[in-house]
């Protein structure tokens, strides 16, 4: 979440950020790499695509879940495994294209925004259609997948209203309720918030009600949510519910749930396929949040897995991509 993206909140729950992991040992000569960009509002998007040699059938847009996290999924709030670089290759390796990317005002996309609080849902949507459009061109090929992680699948979700051009949409960890909802349960979840909920609850209230909140008696604790700047982007994700979203996006959907996830629940996941009867849902077992292998209820345990690189991605998670984007591909060639 972007309000969540800019400061953290680790003291009172864990942080929406996206990370990945996959074997090392992936045969490089295999693949090429290129720095790409699309067209932002004030200048470039970067990117990097990695991508198995020779025409390309399939390829997909990794958008980033929240906080300042750059394309290779490493991040100042203690993300470090280079998680959607070991993603990419997992993937190429497998035969599918990919392109990571930096988001709008931060690392390489810096010049695209002077603020990157500015910045909304509405916004990153504007950016994912500019990527499909520069990456169409680029490469010629016919439509784009998009794989969305935990806010990153509310964004290819509300891309998905207004992009014809998209083949279908790889949904991971991915909420099935407003944001609001997932903020509150997870500052409840955790009891060191507890002196906290007070003002944390009406706060929620006042922003899902579109309405600013003063912060000027606000607990300091609060203030990496609910600090000014950032009210403005949580005021327009909390208005998103993925569940309608999913309902009107109208081609092929996986919903991939880990069942160690300790953010994002299997009721989401199931919300979202009651949403969207025909999206394929898959549950990884002792799999988490960051798509590491968890196999206990141990809490520090499945937190300390966010920032192991030499942890590999939990098994059954990259095949299941290849295999849903394998079984549709060809449809979407027609």
């Amino acid at each position: 979440m972007h309000g969540f993206n800019r400061i953290g909140f680790r003291a009172l729950a864990l942080p929406l950020a996206i990370a990945f992991a996959f074997v090392a040992g992936v045969a490089r000569a295999a693949l090429v790499e290129t720095q790409v960009e699309a067209k932002g509002p004030a200048g470039a998007l970067a990117g990097t695509m990695l991508a198995p040699q020779g025409k390309l059938s399939a390829l997909v847009l990794i958008i980033p879940g929240s906080g300042p996290t750059d394309r290779d999924g490493n991040s100042p709030l203690g993300i470090i495994a280079a998680p959607y670089r070991l993603l990419a290759e997992g993937l190429a390796s497998s035969g599918l294209a990919t392109v990571r990317i930096d988001k709008r005002g931060m690392f390489g996309s810096a010049a695209a925004t002077p603020d990157a609080n500015a910045v909304t849902i509405a916004d990153y949507v504007s950016d994912v259609r500019s990527w499909i459009a520069a990456l169409r061109k680029l490469t010629d090929v016919h439509c784009v997948w998009l794989l969305g992680h935990s806010e990153g699948g509310l964004v290819a979700l509300a891309a998905a209203q207004q992009s014809p051009d998209l083949c279908g949409l790889i949904l991971v960890a991915t909420a099935g309720r407003p944001m609001g909802e997932v903020l509150r349960e997870q500052l409840k979840a955790n009891p060191a918030n507890a002196a906290l909920l007070a003002q944390a609850m009406p706060a929620i209230d006042s922003l899902e009600a579109g309405l600013r909140v003063d912060t000027s008696r606000m607990d300091p604790a609060l203030m990496p949510l609910f600090a000014p700047p950032v009210q403005p982007f949580l005021i327009n994700a909390f208005s998103y519910d993925p569940a309608k979203l999913v309902a009107n996006a109208h081609r092929p959907v996986l919903i991939l749930q880990g069942l160690r996830d300790i953010q994002v629940n299997e009721a989401d996941a199931r919300r979202l396929k009651a949403a969207d009867p025909e999206a394929t849902l898959t549950l990884v077992p002792d799999t988490n949040h960051v798509l590491k292998s968890v196999t206990s209820d141990d809490v520090p345990a499945n937190v300390a897995t966010y920032a192991n690189s030499a942890l590999p991605i939990a098994p059954g998670v990259i095949e299941a991509i290849v295999s849903f984007v394998g079984t549709h591909q060809a449809d979407n060639a027609r």
